[in-house]
């Protein structure tokens, strides 16, 4: 392993509010947050992901709130960026930001038509030797994008129906672990998709998610070799995570569960650490 560290990008929360309702979640928290505590919980994470990885800011705008969700800017791999196009007007105002900001550092830009809603790395996630991306959709992101990931990075995607509202990204039902397991919530998705996550991971990689958990957004989480990051959940859940030899790193994110996200969705990976 080279010296080189991953890199992730964050925006902090100083602006972060549930102003509007665009999943089940926000219904009854429209101005019911506490900045205050985002800000510490937001802080926590921040702090647990820098002891493992180089963190970068992306600066909030006024006028988008859900900025603080920075895994929904777009999906990163070897310097390219293909850019979120919002399926939500209410989120279409971070595009701009988001551009300038992968623009101005130095990445090249894969733009994603406006037509084709697409919704980053909330619906896109490879898996843990990169050799193909399962990427969701149905109710955030068309299907039809995923031929241009396909195209951008020539890498097999694999396509994976979303059907419960509650878990509107894939990164809300489904996680891909470092050691080749995955940690998935089996109802969010439909049938074909079940058989086809279970026809590329053996019975024993497949760590099933509860629906208690699943509701906690445990598949949300940030994994950084062998540390994952994540909201609290069951004793039951941490020991199966913690037999599998992982240490768990559980952050009360109970201010983001309130727009629908946890820690993943506060994350974007932006690198890898680099191989010798």
């Amino acid at each position: 392993m080279g010296d080189a560290r991953p890199a992730f990008l964050m925006c902090p929360p100083d602006l972060y509010e549930v102003d509007y309702v665009i999943n089940p979640w926000m219904e009854g928290n429209v101005h019911h947050s506490s900045r205050e505590r985002a800000a510490q919980q937001w802080q926590e994470l921040h702090n647990a992901l820098r002891q493992a990885a180089d963190v970068l800011l992306v600066n909030p705008q006024p006028g988008s709130p859900d900025m603080v969700f920075t895994a929904n800017a777009g999906l990163v791999r070897d310097g390219i960026v293909a850019l979120s196009s919002f399926h939500h007007v209410e989120r279409q105002g971070e595009e701009p930001h988001f551009r300038k900001w992968f623009t101005d550092s130095g990445f090249a830009i894969r733009e994603i038509p406006r037509a084709t809603a697409f919704e980053g790395e909330g619906d896109a996630l490879f898996d843990s030797n990169g050799q193909r991306l399962w990427a969701g959709h149905g109710l955030r992101t068309r299907a039809a994008s995923h031929r241009f990931l396909n195209e951008t990075w020539d890498v097999e995607v694999l396509s994976l129906g979303l059907v419960d509202p509650r878990f509107y990204h894939l990164d809300t039902c489904f996680c891909p672990l470092s050691n080749g397991d995955v940690m998935y919530y089996p109802p969010a998705f439909d049938e074909p998709s079940r058989a086809l996550i279970e026809a590329h991971y053996r019975k024993p990689n497949r760590i099933i998610v509860e629906e208690a958990d699943a509701v906690r957004f445990a598949c949300n989480a940030v994994n950084v070799d062998r540390m994952l990051l994540l909201n609290e959940i069951s004793a039951q859940l941490c020991a199966e995570l913690e037999g599998r030899g992982f240490s768990v790193v559980q952050i009360q994110l109970s201010e983001f569960l309130k727009a629908g996200g946890a820690a993943k969705c506060l994350v974007l990976r932006l690198s890898k650490p680099a191989v010798n």
